[in-house]
């Protein structure tokens, strides 16, 4: 009997695929950019060339959402040709006999922090990835919470500028227009800084470093935007931690300073004076580290 899981990580930029073992380490992976036209195909490849002939005990999957968790199917923003795809049965189809179990990306970044990262110990946290975009996923009586249709925790779209940016999502002023990479990087420039055209967030985070004046303000706005979402989550789910990973809180303290002090403004309810903010530690391994836990925790 084996007792590896095969994880897959679907996103608009990436697909990747590992084999996990019981205690939560990958043992081989691999990860290819996605296409624009047929990213089935490179999901089949991405998977064939991971797994090998080797047996897996199960198949967890983790996918950019919206997703729809019971009928099994993904409709990407990114990905529009990819619209409620029925990516679970897909999946499936290639391991019969085996259990396949279906996330968006964020609950299962929060449920592999939880399981083997920062989130250890943990009981009722939210894990987020502030990068191109924000997501998020909870993880809440030690188990993931999906919701209703399993996009539950998708923190990047609280709004909290309501005369703010359009956002891909329809809304406006979520935080994902105020903290994302681009935006982030778009403020800045239309601000007035001289940014070159190939200019992004870590480039961005080189000048704020630096001391640049407008690369700063970009972090704080996008640090309490971060941070008022927190609180607002938390507040809702009586969460003890927040959990943050991604490009732009690569960073380090120059987001992670103005969200803590947001938080300390936005908390002043008493169950949530202990509330903590630690960053990632599995990095780009947390989606398929949570996806793999998807099916320890089913069976």
């Amino acid at each position: 009997m084996t007792d590896l899981v095969l994880a897959l990580d679907f996103g608009g930029t990436k697909i990747a695929a590992a084999l996990v073992d019981p205690f939560g380490s990958v043992v081989r992976s691999s990860r290819v950019p996605t296409p624009s036209e047929n990213p089935w195909d490179a999901v089949v490849s991405v998977i064939s060339e991971v797994v090998g002939d080797a047996a897996v005990a199960g198949v967890g999957i983790g996918s950019a959402g919206p997703v729809d968790t019971a009928a099994g199917t993904v409709s990407p923003i990114n990905v529009p040709s990819w619209q409620e795809f029925p990516l679970r049965a897909s999946v499936a189809s290639l391991f019969p006999g085996v259990p396949v179990e279906l996330a968006g990306d964020g609950v299962c970044m929060a449920l592999g922090e939880h399981w083997r990262g920062a989130g250890q110990g943990s009981t009722f946290m939210i894990g987020l990835v502030v990068s191109t975009g924000v997501g998020g996923g909870l993880v809440l009586d030690g188990r993931p919470f999906g919701g209703r249709t399993g996009n539950a925790g998708h923190i990047g779209h609280i709004v909290v500028e309501p005369d703010g940016e359009p956002c891909t999502c329809g809304g406006r002023g979520c935080v994902e227009t105020i903290a994302g990479g681009p935006r982030m990087v778009a403020w800045a420039r239309h601000a007035g800084w001289p940014a070159p055209d190939h200019a992004d967030a870590a480039l961005l985070a080189a000048a704020a470093l630096s001391g640049e004046e407008i690369p700063l303000a970009a972090f704080e706005r996008a640090g309490q935007a971060v941070g008022m979402a927190i609180a607002g989550a938390a507040a809702v789910c009586d969460l003890e931690l927040a959990v943050i990973g991604g490009g732009v809180a690569q960073a380090g303290e120059l987001l992670f300073e103005p969200v803590r002090r947001t938080l300390k403004t936005h908390t002043g309810l008493s169950y949530l004076a202990g509330l903590e903010v630690r960053a990632a530690e599995l990095g780009g391994e947390a989606g398929l580290v949570g996806a793999a836990a998807l099916v320890r925790q089913s069976v």
